[in-house]
């Protein structure tokens, strides 16, 4: 059996934000799904909550980008292991989000069946 997923979804855009919850509740294999505005937030929600194991990263944002997030998870011992997909409306983001260890790419806006394929496959 696949283990239950606690999703943490990091994007500072509130409409983001919004539909990832509609779509991470509306799927099984999740139990729990919090949320962060930018990095700087979603770096101390992971100190919080050594439990979460799936990661959603947005890469433009105020504080602290997602490649400077990614960049922090994946020197921290603690973190390094979680997968991360990275969201962007920007294509050219991807090369530079899987140099800095994300293990995957989703171009916006997000469609339930594109982020509900990575879950499962990341989610092993």
């Amino acid at each position: 059996m696949k283990e239950q997923l606690k999703v943490l979804y990091v994007d500072d855009d509130l409409i983001n934000r919004k539909l990832l919850a509609k779509i991470l509740h509306k799927n099984p294999a999740i139990y729990e799904a919090l949320e962060a505005k930018d990095g700087q937030e979603a770096l101390e929600i992971l100190n919080k909550n050594r439990d979460v194991n799936f990661v959603l990263l947005d890469i433009i944002m105020p504080r602290l980008d997602g490649i400077a997030t990614l960049e922090a998870m994946r020197k921290d011992p603690r973190f390094k292991d979680i997968p991360v997909v990275v969201l962007s409306t920007d294509d050219t983001q991807k090369t530079r989000a899987i140099e800095a260890g994300a293990n995957d790419f989703i171009n916006k806006p997000i469609k339930e069946s594109d982020l509900n394929e990575k879950i499962e496959k990341y989610s092993l």
